[in-house]
């Protein structure tokens, strides 16, 4: 950006109106170091309230003569507020024996609005009693001058009252600078603070925030589930990448939408497989019974969605519950993440279980069973494992049926 030169500077008054509509440009910004060495201002805009004809045309004379052209006239109290609301002033030059409004009620409109309660008023008028005088100061003005004004004298105030608003307008205009700059640096970090919690649960982010550099918790009792969907990479193969991105994030869209409903912590996705948790970070004694509800509605969301798009995607879920080690990896790209047999189990039961049902290991049986109907599927080969006796989760006891036995409920 080519700085600007003395030639060039604009009037600190016309950029301080400038920056009050616009805001700080980085032109603007400069412009106002270069007016900030300036004692006045003659291009002001200043407003003169006079009902004489006469006295008006002298005090606008003696302006011109100091440099300031920049006048408007008004006859009357009522003309000087209606110019005031349509336009912006720098100083008001104000006589107090008016027709229709008088000074003191123009000071006193002034003084209750926001806006103008800051702009300087210079009072000149003939009645110069000491009353009157502590009255227009206690009703805000800034300066009093009685008639006829003196030109060496009105200079003089003039350009102090000028001078006294452009350093407050620039104050101003630093502390304006610096509650945008605060308010930028507020909207940055919650941004940041969104994008941490979109990757790691609420309780961790506040840990690392508070300058926790290593995160690992031994947690004994949890429910794991992997859901995947059956046969992906032939359809991968097939379909457009972005019609492939957008079906995935619609599907997983969903099951965040679940998460968030059920209190439930998403871990992470790798590829087509959606991996969560319930029990933690914060324990919770019915982790079991909320990840089998979220199993349930994950698969009527896919049945939604393949109804929307035409499609006969299908998912295996499995479910194990017992302790894992859960933690936070990785100094610049975060990972909140499960480790321990039982997360391994949960992945095993996935693999082997069967398309469009809730496979469950024995740990989550035994967890289940009072609250939901179950069948026994039999033992299945687990790589890596072994055998392992698995279950199929077929939905929640209703009410009326949970006085009977476990035995009656298969």
């Amino acid at each position: 950006m080519t700085q600007p030169t003395r030639g060039d500077e604009a009037s600190t008054f016309d950029l301080l109106r400038r920056v009050k509509s616009d805001g700080l440009s980085a032109d603007t910004r400069a412009q106002l170091e270069l007016a900030q060495d300036s004692a006045t201002d003659k291009q002001a805009a200043i407003l003169l309230a006079e009902d004489s004809a006469l006295l008006r045309k002298v005090i606008v004379q003696i302006l011109h003569m100091l440099g300031y052209t920049n006048v408007t006239e008004a006859v009357d109290g009522q003309i000087a507020l209606d110019l005031l609301a349509q336009q912006e002033f720098d100083l008001v030059l104000l006589d107090i024996e008016m027709p229709r409004v008088n000074g003191f009620e123009v000071l006193a409109a002034l003084k209750k609005n926001p806006a103008l309660r800051h702009l300087p008023v210079i009072v000149v008028s003939g009645l110069d009693r000491l009353d009157a005088v502590v009255r227009c100061i206690e009703l805000g003005a800034e300066d009093f001058l009685p008639k006829p004004a003196n030109s060496v004298l009105l200079g003089a105030r003039v350009g102090a009252s000028l001078e006294r608003k452009r350093l407050r307008d620039l104050e101003r205009l630093r502390l304006l600078e610096l509650q945008r700059e605060k308010q930028l640096l507020l909207t940055e970090q919650e941004k940041s603070e969104s994008l941490l919690l979109n990757i790691l649960p609420k309780v961790i982010a506040e840990r690392l925030k508070r300058g926790e550099h290593t995160i690992a918790e031994r947690h004994t009792d949890v429910t794991v589930l992997f859901a995947d969907l059956v046969d992906f990479s032939t359809l991968a193969n097939h379909t457009d990448a972005q019609e492939l991105v957008a079906l995935l994030n619609d599907l997983f869209s969903r099951f965040d939408r679940l998460a968030d409903r059920h209190g439930l912590e998403k871990i992470k996705t790798i590829g087509d497989c959606y991996l969560l948790v319930g029990g933690l970070p914060e324990p919770s004694s019915r982790h079991a019974t909320e990840v089998a509800a979220i199993a349930l509605d994950m698969l009527a969301a896919l049945a939604d969605l393949n109804r929307e798009r035409g499609l006969k995607l299908s998912m295996r879920i499995g479910l194990n519950s017992g302790p894992v080690v859960a933690g936070v990896i990785g100094s610049r790209k975060f990972t909140y993440d499960l480790w321990g047999v039982a997360v391994n189990l949960a992945q095993r039961v996935q693999s082997s279980g069967l398309p469009d049902r809730v496979n469950v290991s024995a740990n989550t049986y035994e967890l289940l069973k009072e609250d939901f109907r179950l069948i026994e599927r039999g033992t299945v080969e687990c790589k890596g494992i072994g055998q392992v006796r698995t279950y199929l989760l077929e939905g929640k006891i209703p009410p009326a049926q949970m006085s009977s036995g476990p035995s009656q409920r298969k």
